[in-house]
């Protein structure tokens, strides 16, 4: 979710870029890449600037989409959660 979140109001960004964003071990991060470019989420373009490899990860339509409607799911919960707590 961290991903799609960083990636949201991005066109694209950078391996490192978004490691550093969100704090996460290379391992992880790839980890996380590949399972959302599985599902359509991001795209992943590996790329070379001068002799240096560089991966760049962007949010598709279909992931942004897919982010937008999961952050509507929480706030529904959360806004059905706030009646009953304050009636406590």
């Amino acid at each position: 979710m961290a991903i799609l979140n960083t990636l949201e109001r991005r066109e694209a960004l950078e391996f490192s870029q978004l490691k550093a964003m969100i704090e996460a071990t290379d391992g992880n991060l790839g980890a996380h890449i590949d399972t959302l470019a599985r599902a359509g989420y991001v795209d992943v373009e590996k790329l070379f600037v001068g002799r240096r490899p560089q991966t760049r990860i962007k949010a598709t339509t279909i992931g942004r989409r897919a982010f937008r409607g999961h952050i509507a799911f929480l706030r529904k919960i959360i806004d059905q959660a706030e009646p009953a707590r304050r009636r406590k």
